[in-house]
C-alpha cells in the first residue's frame, strides 16, 4: 500500500527547515521564523585591532518547537529534554506545569508534544491539543498576536491536522488546514493531496498536486505532490502506463537528502509497491534494496517489511528468515510516533512469515493482536478497516492450521485419544469460522473486493497472493467468479492472466470440478511469473489432488512434489492429505511409528502414493517414486509419538527453527541487539505518504 512521507519531519511548515525561509505576510514577521546567523561587530576602520573570536556574539541556534524565539524556560526545559531523548523528564516535566498552568495553552501544548514525540500516544496529545484550542480560539491574527499566545496557537492547529489526520478523521484534518491558512495566510496546498487521496477524492488529490508543483520550488513539498500523483495514478484498476510519476516523488527526495544529508524510505517503498503492481519483480526488489542502505528511524515506511513480503511470495525461505532479523532491528530502532503507526504492519507481516514456518499458534496471536490494534493508518493509502480484514483473514488460515497440527499430535493415541484431541481443537475451528465471517463481512464490498483480485493492488493493504485465495470459500465461489469477470474486463489482469486462473483454478477446488481445476491450473502455471513460487505452489497442490482423484497418480505425485519442494507447509495450510506407501523395517518400534502416521491427517495410504518409510531406529523418510529423499527426520528410538511429531515439523516447515525469544518479540517483547550488526539475542515489524 502507498504510504505519505513523514508529518513530523515536515509538518507544520514552521517546525521544519524550510519553514526558515522568510514568508509573504504579517504571518511571517510575527511568527519569528527568521534565518539563524552569527551577529558580528560592525567592520574593524583603518588603524584598529582585528576583532578577537571571544568578540564575535553567536546566535543561539537551537529551537523549541521548530521556533528559535521561544522564551517560555518551561517549554526550553521540555525540548532540551526532548532533544537528549529523556523522554520520562520531559514527561514529568510536562504534567508539572499541567498541575501548575492547566489554563495555558503553552503547558497544554508542550505537554501534547511529549505524548506525541516521546510515547506515540496520539489519543491523549489529542485531548490536550483540543484543550490548547478551547484556551485559544482566535478567529483572525489581530486575536492571536494581541494575545500574546500567537506562537502556540499556530503549533495546536498544525498539529491538531496532523493527528486527526494520523488518526484516520481526514476532514477534520482538512479543516484545520483551511483554517491555518484563512487566519495566518499559510501556502498549506502541498498537506492536502494525501487526506484528499484517503477521502478517495482522487481528482481534487491531483489537482492540489498539480497546484503545488506549478507554484513552489521546494522540494520537500515537490517530492509530497509527486508522491501524491504516484498514488493517484494507481487509483484505477489498470496498471500505470510507467514509473515516470514515482521516480519523480524520489528524485525530488534524493536532491533534497544530498543537501540535508536525510531522504525518506517512502519514496522507494512506494516505487517498489508500483513495480510489482506492474509485476516487475527485480525492479520492486531494487527499490527495496536501495531503501534499506540506510537505517531511517523516521520514517513510517519499514522496507524490510516488504522485502520480507517479497521474499516469502517467492519461496525464497532462508533470505526472508534474514528480512524477518533485520526487520526487527528496524522495529526496535523507530521512534515511537513511528512504531505507533506501522505496529499493525509488522505483526501482519509477522504472521504471514510464522504461517509459512510452521507457527501456527504464533501467527494467530500475532495476527490477533493486530486485529486489537487502533487504527493509526492516516499514513497509508489503505482504508483503516482493510487492516482489520487482512488481521481476520490470517487469523482464520492460522486457526485451521492449528487445529491440522493438533490432529496431527492427536494421530496414533487410539479412538478415544483422537476424539478427545477432537473435541479440544473444536474451539479452534470456531475461532477459525468467527474470523472468516468477519473477514468475509469486509470483503464482499465489491469496491474492495474488485482491487483485492487485482494483482499486487498498490493502494490496499499487502495482503500476500498465495493467501488471498482463501477468500474463494470464505466469501463463495459464485461471488468471487462474478468479481473476477467484472475485474477482468476493468484490465485488473492485462498484465498476467495467470492470476486470473488461479483464482479460477481455487474456485474450482472449492466446487470440487476436477476438470475445471486441470484446466485452469495448467493455463496459470504456463502463464504466472516464474517468481510467483507460492502461488505457483497452491495451484500445483490443487492439481495434484485433481489428478489423483481422476486416478493419473503418476502426474499427481509430479504435481504434489513440486509444491511440496516450494512451499512445504501448503498441505497443512489446505488441510489435504498425500497418498502415500507405508514401508516398516520390520522392528516393534518402526510398526508402532507406521500405526502413528497412518492416523496422520497428512497421509493417506495408496500404494502408488509416494513412499513412507519408518524405520526401527526411529528414522522417518518422505521420499519421492524414485527413490528421492522429500524430508527426513531420525528421532531417538523410544518415543514414537514425539518421533512423529519432530517429523511432520521438519516435512510441512522451512527446515529452520524460530527460538522462543525470537517468537517472543515478535509478539511486542523487549529485545537487545547486538552493536549494529542486527543479531537477536535472548532477553525478556501499501505506500505511503510523504
Amino acid at each position: 500500500m502507498t504510504t505519505c512521507a513523514n508529518q513530523w519531519n515536515a509538518w507544520p511548515p514552521a517546525r521544519s527547515t524550510e519553514a526558515c525561509r522568510p514568508r509573504r505576510g504579517i504571518a511571517a514577521l510575527m511568527l519569528g521564523w527568521g534565518l539563524l546567523c552569527a551577529s558580528f561587530p560592525a567592520p574593524a576602520q583603518d588603524g584598529d585591532a582585528p576583532p578577537e573570536l571571544g568578540d564575535i556574539q553567536i546566535a543561539q541556534s537551537a529551537s523549541c518547537f521548530g521556533f528559535t524565539d521561544i522564551e517560555n524556560p518551561r517549554a526550553l526545559e521540555i525540548c532540551d529534554a526532548l532533544a537528549l531523548e529523556e523522554n520520562v523528564r520531559a514527561r514529568e516535566l510536562g504534567e508539572e506545569w499541567i498541575r501548575r498552568q492547566p489554563d495555558s495553552p503553552a503547558a497544554q501544548f508542550a505537554y501534547a508534544e511529549v505524548l506525541y514525540t516521546a510515547e506515540g500516544n496520539l489519543a491523549r496529545a489529542l485531548f490536550h491539543l483540543n484543550r490548547a484550542e478551547s484556551l485559544t480560539g482566535y478567529e483572525t491574527i489581530t486575536e492571536a498576536i494581541e494575545s500574546g499566545n500567537i506562537q502556540w496557537h499556530y503549533l495546536t492547529l498544525s498539529q491538531l491536522s496532523n493527528v486527526h489526520q494520523l488518526m484516520g478523521d481526514q476532514l477534520r484534518a482538512l479543516e484545520y488546514l483551511d483554517h491555518i491558512n484563512e487566519i495566518y495566510g499559510q501556502d498549506v496546498e502541498s498537506f492536502r493531496g494525501w487526506p484528499l487521496l484517503k477521502l478517495k477524492q482522487y481528482d481534487a488529490a491531483r489537482a492540489s498536486a498539480m497546484a503545488v508543483l506549478e507554484n513552489t520550488e521546494n522540494e520537500r513539498e515537490r517530492a509530497r505532490a509527486w508522491n501524491t500523483l504516484c498514488a493517484v495514478e494507481l487509483a484505477s484498476l489498470a496498471p500505470v502506463d510507467s514509473m515516470a510519476v514515482c521516480n519523480r516523488a524520489i528524485s525530488e527526495d534524493e536532491n533534497l537528502a544530498a543537501q540535508s544529508g536525510r531522504g525518506d524510505t517512502v519514496y522507494l517503498t512506494n516505487a517498489s509497491e508500483v513495480a510489482l503492481s506492474l509485476l516487475q519483480m527485480e525492479a520492486a526488489e531494487d527499490y527495496l534494496d536501495r531503501a534499506t542502505r540506510n537505517l531511517n528511524p523516521d520514517s513510517v515506511a519499514d522496507p524490510w517489511i516488504y522485502k520480507l513480503y517479497l521474499t516469502m511470495s517467492q519461496g525464497r525461505l532462508v533470505e526472508a528468515r534474514a528480512a524477518l532479523d533485520r526487520m526487527l532491528y528496524w522495529r526496535e530502532s523507530q521512534k515511537p510516533i513511528v512504531g505507533v503507526m506501522n505496529r499493525a504492519e509488522h505483526y501482519m507481516v509477522s504472521a504471514a512469515f510464522m504461517l509459512l514456518a510452521g507457527y501456527a499458534e504464533d501467527a494467530a496471536v500475532l495476527s490477533e493482536t493486530a486485529l486489537n490494534q487502533p487504527d493509526r493508518n492516516g499514513s497509508y493509502s489503505a482504508d483503516d478497516f482493510q487492516k482489520d480484514a487482512m488481521a481476520a483473514l490470517i487469523n482464520a488460515v492460522a486457526s485451521r492450521m492449528q487445529y491440522q497440527i493438533r490432529l496431527e499430535q492427536g494421530a496414533g493415541a487410539g479412538w478415544a485419544g483422537s476424539l478427545k484431541t477432537r473435541i479440544e481443537a473444536a474451539g479452534l475451528l470456531f475461532t477459525a469460522w468467527r474470523s472468516e465471517r468477519f473477514a468475509a463481512s469486509l470483503f464482499t464490498r465489491p469496491e474492495i473486493l474488485l482491487n483485492r483480485l487485482r494483482p499486487y493492488a498498490p493502494l490496499d493493504v499487502h495482503i500476500p497472493e498465495w493467501i488471498e485465495p482463501e477468500l474463494v470459500r470464505m466469501i463463495g465461489t459464485g461471488v468471487v467468479r462474478g468479481a473476477l469477470d467484472d475485474a477482468f474486463d476493468a484490465g485488473a489482469f492485462q498484465l498476467n492472466t495467470g492470476y486470473y486462473h488461479a483464482w479460477l483454478a481455487e474456485a474450482a477446488a472449492i466446487d470440487g470440478d476436477e476438470d475445471e481445476i486441470i484446466e485452469h491450473g495448467a493455463r496459470a502455471l504456463a502463464q504466472l511469473p516464474p517468481r510467483e513460487a507460492l502461488v505457483r505452489a497452491r495451484v500445483e497442490a490443487r492439481m495434484g489432488d485433481a489428478r489423483w482423484k481422476l486416478g493419473e497418480h503418476e502426474s499427481a505425485l509430479e504435481h504434489f512434489e513440486r509444491a511440496l519442494r516450494t512451499d512445504p507447509g501448503i498441505t497443512r495450510r489446505l488441510g489435504a492429505a498425500l497418498p502415500v506407501s507405508l514401508r516398516t523395517s520390520g522392528g516393534g518400534f518402526s510398526r508402532q511409528l507406521a500405526d502413528i502416521l497412518r492416523a496422520s491427517p497428512r497421509f493417506r495410504e495408496h500404494q502408488n502414493g509416494f513412499l513412507l518409510d519408518a524405520g526401527n531406529d526411529g528414522a522417518i523418510c518422505l521420499r519421492a517414486r524414485s527413490g528421492a529423499n522429500l524430508s527426513c527426520y531420525t528421532a531417538p528410538a523410544g518415543n514414537a509419538g514425539e518421533a512423529s511429531q519432530a517429523f511432520h515439523a521438519r516435512a510441512f516447515g522451512p527446515g529452520f527453527e524460530i527460538s522462543k525469544a525470537q517468537r517472543s518479540m515478535l509478539r511486542g517483547s523487549s529485545v537487545i541487539f547486538a552493536n549494529g550488526a542486527g543479531r537477536m539475542e535472548n532477553s525478556p515489524q501499501l505506500l505511503s505518504e510523504d
